[in-house]
């Protein structure tokens, strides 16, 4: 049975920091992963992702504020983020797939999916 479980989600004061962690059981040969985010009313919007040399992407609503890693010993994906603002406020999921270390921004090519936390940001 394949599991992403993501947590370290919570209520934050603008500019502060959280670290969301995503550990992974049961995933065959995983290559890219990355962290999606959706917001009240809007799209699931990809926010990051990590191929399985650890060459990453982000999003430029994100991009030198948010930090993804891996650990492929313990299969962890890891988010840490700072600078937090009220735009980051979402629910995050983490995301994987395992037929190619292409990281594709389209949802629906990543089998895998954790069941979300929530990141909320107040002013």
């Amino acid at each position: 049975q394949v599991q992403l479980v993501e947590s370290g989600g919570g209520s934050v004061q603008a500019g502060g920091s959280l670290r969301l962690s995503c550990p992974t059981s049961g995933l065959p040969q995983t290559r890219c992963m990355g962290w999606w985010r959706q917001a009240p009313g809007k799209e699931r919007e990809a926010i990051t992702t990590i191929d399985g040399e650890s060459r990453t992407w982000y999003a430029d609503s994100v991009k030198g504020r948010f930090i993804v890693s891996r650990d492929n010993a313990e299969k962890i994906l890891y988010l840490q983020m700072s600078s937090l603002n009220v735009e980051d406020t979402a629910m995050y999921y983490c995301a994987a797939r395992s037929s190619s270390d292409y990281c594709s921004l389209v949802a629906r090519f990543y089998e895998y999916w954790g069941q979300g936390t929530q990141v909320t940001v107040s002013s």
